[in-house]
């Protein structure tokens, strides 16, 4: 798991960092579904989840199909930073950007790139649709947007995501580790943090 002291650390590389998420997300197209894909959906760790980076974990999940997965927790808050900070530590001096961010982490993989889950009513080139109210972007011009006021009405901030390989997760899901559940956007963005994982546990539509 990854504290604030390790963020803080990695903030000066932020620029390099949102274009190298961007690459990567770009490697997943322009939309995240496909018809046997989950992505769009939540997986909840079952009670039993004997992984410590994902005890109690909900993840939306971003990119799913035959090569992998990816995904972003949303209940593992650690810090809130403004916006004018996050930009300034990438080189980027923006006048007149107000606000802050929660900062999460999103997984154990790369925490050093950073991630915006957001509702779909923002879009630039580096942004990926995640269904049809969810997408997610990777670059500074969103933090640009927010700071003026002209970003998405619903925002995540996350560094880090979790990752599986090419038939990873169906095993793990196989393996009764997961729960899954529609990714309903008032449970992404709204629910109170604490309250997350009991929530979409009792939305879970896939039985262990």
């Amino acid at each position: 798991m990854v504290y604030p002291r390790r963020f803080r650390r990695c903030l000066p590389l932020l620029a390099a960092l949102f274009l190298a998420a961007a690459t990567l997300l770009a490697g997943a197209g322009g939309r995240a579904e496909e018809s046997s894909s989950l992505a769009g959906q939540l997986l909840i760790a079952a009670p039993t989840m004997g992984d410590p980076r994902f005890i109690h974990s909900v993840i939306l999940l971003i990119h799913h199909d035959a090569s992998g997965a990816f995904g972003i927790i949303l209940n593992r808050p650690t810090e809130e930073r403004t916006i004018e900070g996050l930009l300034d530590a990438a080189g980027d001096h923006e006048n007149g950007v107000e606000g802050s961010l929660q900062v999460f982490v999103g997984g154990p993989v790369q925490p050093e790139l950073g991630f915006v889950v957001h509702s779909s009513d923002y879009r630039d080139a580096a942004t990926l649709t995640v269904g049809s109210a969810v997408a997610m972007t990777a670059d500074k011009q969103i933090l640009r947007d927010i700071g003026h006021h002209k970003g998405p009405k619903k925002v995540l901030f996350a560094f880090g995501y979790s990752g599986w390989g090419p038939g990873q997760l169906e095993g793990e899901i196989a393996r009764h580790d997961w729960f899954t559940a529609t990714g309903d956007p008032k449970l992404i963005f709204d629910d109170e943090r604490g309250n997350l994982w009991d929530d979409a546990m009792a939305r879970r539509t896939r039985e262990l």
